[in-house]
């Protein structure tokens, strides 16, 4: 883990530090919050999952699909349409 710029010798983090390496961290990110979306997870629940299960801060998760959202309007507005009729049924 990062520690402003500090190396500790122990095991290697599976998240590249925003800090250090924030290009990585966001492009990481970005496929995790891909994959949630191929499984129809609404932004709270990827944030809630990539918490849990990747350690990544949901303000992160947040920001990022924030992102996504800029650069995607018309895919974000099809794929809150099919969530939401999926999650009626």
């Amino acid at each position: 883990m990062c520690r402003g710029g500090e190396e500790e010798e122990q095991q290697q983090p599976l998240v590249p530090c925003l800090h250090c390496q924030p290009q990585e961290c966001i492009r990481m990110v970005q496929h995790l919050i891909e994959r949630c979306l191929i499984l129809r997870m609404s932004r709270d629940e990827c944030a809630t999952a990539l918490s849990k299960h990747a350690s990544i801060h949901p303000t992160v998760t947040l920001t990022v699909w924030e992102g996504l959202l800029k650069e995607n309007k018309d895919f974000f507005r099809t794929y809150s349409r099919i969530i939401s009729d999926y999650t009626l049924n």
